[in-house]
């Protein structure tokens, strides 16, 4: 099944509010765990606004209590990232081209720009063990240069597909990802995706984009954690993935 990998920088950011530790993000990645999701995505920032590095630390020892679960951090490599990921290794690491002062990730590597930076921080973290994923935007022909430069998966970046789920271009879009999708496998790589899917819209995209590994979700997931509690709420989206399969099943 694919795994869930949930996001808690905005737990993270709600606890930054004020100077006590609630929430706490060892807390939320406990009841998550728990509640059986197969993975934890920090996103620490350069200016701290949400994961801090006591919170990279604490969640690395936590995830080491439980098999087979993942540590997946993300960020920039340009912007201090690989000093994370020398100090705790996590299982994944996720290169995203995003500014420091960027409100969230909008946009994938440009390969044919950053190339020459990223080779050698790929392969930096996967000497210190580290499965390497690269943050894209769904361009069937970047697929093969993200292998060449030594990524082992590749997160395609889907806000697009959000914002177009439901609406007349929603097919049109859910074509370039499967092109994506089908380019990436052909080279080689892993699929992962993440950036607004919800619940809304996650089933359709894995039952139309093959190969699909890993969701990452933060922000909508926490969203409905305070609706309806955020173990329930893992619960809710293990159930869409679920309903992916049963989807696929029935198109076959």
């Amino acid at each position: 099944m694919v795994s869930l990998s949930v996001n808690l920088n905005k737990v993270a950011l709600l606890r930054n509010a004020r100077t006590l530790d609630i929430p706490s993000p060892v807390h939320a990645a406990t009841a998550v765990l728990q509640a059986g999701a197969s993975g934890i995505t920090i996103h620490p920032r350069p200016d701290q606004r949400h994961i801090r590095p006591s919170d990279v630390r604490d969640l690395a020892a936590l995830v080491k209590s439980w098999p087979g679960v993942e540590l997946n951090i993300e960020g920039n490599p340009l912007h201090q990232l690989m000093d994370h990921v020398r100090a705790v290794r996590p299982h994944q690491c996720t290169f995203v081209p995003d500014e420091a002062a960027a409100a969230t990730s909008d946009h994938g590597w440009d390969l044919a720009r950053d190339a020459h930076r990223l080779r050698p921080l790929i392969a930096e973290a996967q000497v210190l063990g580290c499965r390497v994923s690269l943050f894209m935007d769904a361009d069937e022909l970047a697929m093969a240069p993200a292998r060449v430069l030594g990524a082992d998966r590749i997160e395609l970046y889907t806000e697009p597909y959000a914002r177009a789920h439901g609406t007349e271009q929603s097919g049109q879009s859910l074509q370039r990802y499967q092109a994506a999708a089908q380019a990436a496998l052909r080279a080689g790589l892993g699929i992962n995706a993440g950036h607004d899917l919800n619940r809304s819209n996650l089933a359709s995209f894995l039952a139309a984009v093959p190969g699909v590994l890993e969701v990452s979700i933060g922000h909508a997931l926490i969203a409905d954690a305070l609706e309806f509690g955020l173990s329930h709420t893992v619960g809710l989206y293990l159930a869409e993935i679920r309903r992916a399969q049963s989807m696929l099943r029935e198109l076959r």
